[in-house]
């Protein structure tokens, strides 16, 4: 049965000139919107290192844009042209005073904000971003808006997860041909001008042709410029840039990554005559010997390759999360070292590559990973957070043979960052490792430890972790670089400032009549910020499972929209359970993944593993999407409803960093206690429209 689309207290959307039919225009819509939002993240993450370390952040002026395009929609007299113009604006801003990295200081929590930074200052530019992603996205969900005011709601919903699978799997498949943004930039071009130059008078598609495209054209030569430049290239994480020089006659090829020095390959014989600690591993490990097994983390562009086959290794397994950055190495770097036949390369996440061989080794040696940027969709995991844990350690000595040992080094602007890494390996091991520190402020740490003591051989005795040494990093709380046991200010500040305007925002924008709207769905609001701490669990559950590459993550995304539309089709086709039974299955979804935890799916046979992750994952989602549905069908405004709910998951997504104090596990506890509430205010009896 279809739902009224005039439902009283609905104010009907303006007329809508196109072309095209209210369903295409809804797919089109809300996959111009996920595409625009993903693209925001990367792009404005590459040229501004702060956004490297707080994504999250264009995510939540996402959300709040999307919020009020949806309140906006059913009031709003013309179409959202200040979308294009804002989004010209912010690309041309962007590119005319880009952040990067310049020298380093140091902080509670380590990050590259911390760092001596050119460009505007963090406060400046960061509200210009937050504000400008919300006041973008919020023209692509007007349009959706629209779109559901003129089909029933489930209907509508199902169109706009269509569309928003859409747009992930477009920009997924971009992602995976290492496309420039000059190709995203004509994605997002062509879709404004489809949908928003309408069809009626010459005169008025004649402006609207000239509002839409003119900050987008400027936009379009801005991102043409960085896509051609030679030494610019795209890999799934970063924008990469490459400069090739000569230092002493030697040759050295500089990679930055998103505005941020990353590494050099040089040849090994004057890497090792520069920087003798890179020979340390082999000096300090198995007694002396010279391991002939070796298993490289972080293989990068293939200096570190290059010296383990200077130092005897007979094969080396050499795992880079990073294709362009390995592919980079392979093409010019002076040693060669991936052509040689001892190698083996492995593109894939460290972690998960232990996870999935039985190979045992001489040398494990983690060299330098340091993946300068969150994994997208969550808001304190870094591609490499799960490397540091005691439990990735453990799993590293599980794959050591007889006499073999497991090393780490990297460049660390704290002593206590280098103690928390000596006691962690102490944990996983049992005994402590050796330690050498190259350098004062900038210190580069060797950790070597042996599989027993008597397999390392150290030049003095590590004298032990201090007082003010912070506990290993876990698997629940893979944190490496948060000192403090508690969220740090910085975060609060900057989240409390975000909640506060987006309730100016939403009472802006939204007209005088935005909360009013709202106050019946309270209930809605709480469903969305619960989803999205489901959401973020799954993220990280699944990078923690099968590994923090782009291609899990885009999965896991898909994974979760794929459960949100079977919970629809699932309610508009068939008669559920009411509202009260579904939330009893989504706590006990909810407890079963309480119950079994991700290091209980850690110990299980990767295709095991993979079907009892989907199970627990996606049945608290499914469960709480039937609940959002059957709730969403009977409101009486489509628009505040569904407004509401997306508020809810900007809320979510501050929620989120709660993981920094309680652990990612601890994100289910919050998601229980908003469920509860959401349960609590729903409302007593059903309302007349039915699906």
């Amino acid at each position: 049965m279809a739902v009224d689309s005039s439902t009283p207290g609905q104010v009907s959307a303006p007329r809508w000139h196109s072309p095209l039919g209210v369903r295409t225009r809804l797919v089109a819509s809300s996959a111009l919107m996920l595409f625009l939002e993903l693209a925001l993240i990367r792009w404005t993450g590459s040229n501004v290192v702060h956004l490297s370390y707080f994504s999250n952040f264009v995510l939540l002026g996402s959300f709040l844009g999307i919020g009020i395009g949806f309140l906006r929609s059913n009031r709003a007299k013309r179409l959202p042209f200040y979308s294009p113009v804002m989004l010209g604006l912010l690309v041309l801003v962007i590119a005319w005073k880009p952040v990067t990295v310049d020298r380093g200081s140091s902080s509670s929590v380590i990050y590259f904000t911390s760092l001596d930074t050119t460009g505007p200052p963090v406060w400046v530019i960061l509200p210009i971003v937050f504000v400008a992603a919300a006041v973008v996205l919020a023209g692509p969900a007007e349009l959706v808006g629209r779109c559901f005011a003129e089909l029933p709601r489930l209907t509508a919903y199902r169109f706009d997860l269509i569309g928003s699978l859409l747009g992930i799997v477009g920009f997924t498949v971009l992602s995976f041909l290492g496309a420039p943004p000059i190709w995203w930039g004509v994605i997002v071009l062509l879709s404004f001008v489809v949908l928003m130059v309408p069809q009626e008078k010459a005169t008025a598609t004649a402006l609207s042709a000239v509002l839409v495209a003119t900050p987008l054209l400027a936009m379009i030569g801005v991102l043409f410029h960085e896509s051609t430049r030679p030494e610019n290239s795209w890999s799934p994480y970063y924008k990469v840039q490459t400069s090739s020089q000569e230092w002493q006659g030697v040759p050295l090829l500089t990679i930055t990554v998103n505005g941020v020095p990353h590494q050099q390959a040089i040849p090994a014989e004057n890497r090792l005559q520069w920087e003798p600690q890179y020979g340390l591993p082999y000096q300090r490990a198995v007694a002396g010997k010279q391991p002939k097994n070796v298993l490289i983390i972080g293989a990068g562009s293939g200096t570190d390759v290059a010296v383990a086959l200077r130092n005897g290794a007979t094969h080396v397994d050499a795992v880079e999360i990073d294709p362009r950055i390995r592919d980079i190495g392979r093409e010019k770097h002076p040693d060669r070292p991936y052509q040689d036949p001892r190698v083996t390369s492995h593109i894939d996440d460290g972690r998960a590559f232990l996870s999935r061989t039985d190979k045992k080794y001489d040398l494990i040696l983690l060299a330098l990973p340091d993946s300068l940027t969150l994994v997208n969709g969550a808001s304190s995991l870094r591609l490499e957070s799960y490397l540091f844990t005691q439990q990735a350690f453990e799993s590293a000595r599980e794959h050591l043979a007889p006499g073999g040992a497991f090393a780490m080094y990297n460049y660390y602007r704290e002593t206590w960052l280098i103690d928390r890494l000596a006691s962690t390996a102490e944990a996983a091991f049992g005994h402590k490792p050796c330690v050498d520190k190259v350098g004062d402020d900038l210190q580069q740490a060797v950790v070597t430890v042996g599989l027993t003591e008597a397999d390392q051989t150290c030049a003095s005795a590590w004298p032990g972790a201090t007082e003010i040494t912070p506990p290993p990093a876990t698997d629940n709380r893979p944190f490496l670089y948060l000192f403090t046991d508690r969220i740090p200010s910085l975060y609060l500040v900057t989240l409390g400032l975000i909640l506060v305007a987006g309730v100016i925002g939403v009472g802006i924008a939204g007209g005088g009549s935005s909360y009013r709207r709202m106050r019946p769905y309270a209930d809605l609001f709480l469903l969305g910020a619960g989803f999205m701490l489901l959401e973020t669990k799954s993220i990280t559950g699944f990078a923690l499972l099968f590994g923090t590459t782009w291609v899990v993550n885009a999965i896991v995304f898909a994974g979760v929209l794929l459960a949100v539309l079977a919970a629809v089709e699932v309610t508009r086709r068939f008669k559920t359970p009411p509202l009260k039974t579904m939330y009893v299955v989504l706590f006990a979804g909810l407890l079963l993944s309480w119950v079994f935890p991700d290091s209980w799916l850690l110990s299980m046979p990767v295709g095991l593993r993979a079907l009892v992750a989907v199970m627990i994952a996606f049945l608290p989602i499914f469960a709480a999407n039937v609940v959002f549905a059957k709730r969403f069908t009977d409101t009486a405004d489509g628009t505040a409803s569904f407004g509401a709910n997306l508020l809810g998951a900007m809320l979510g997504g501050c929620l989120e960093y709660a993981a920094l104090l309680i652990g990612f596990d601890g994100l289910l506890i919050i998601a229980a206690l908003l469920y509860v509430g959401a349960f609590l205010l729903r409302p007593k009896t059903s309302g007349v429209i039915r699906a």
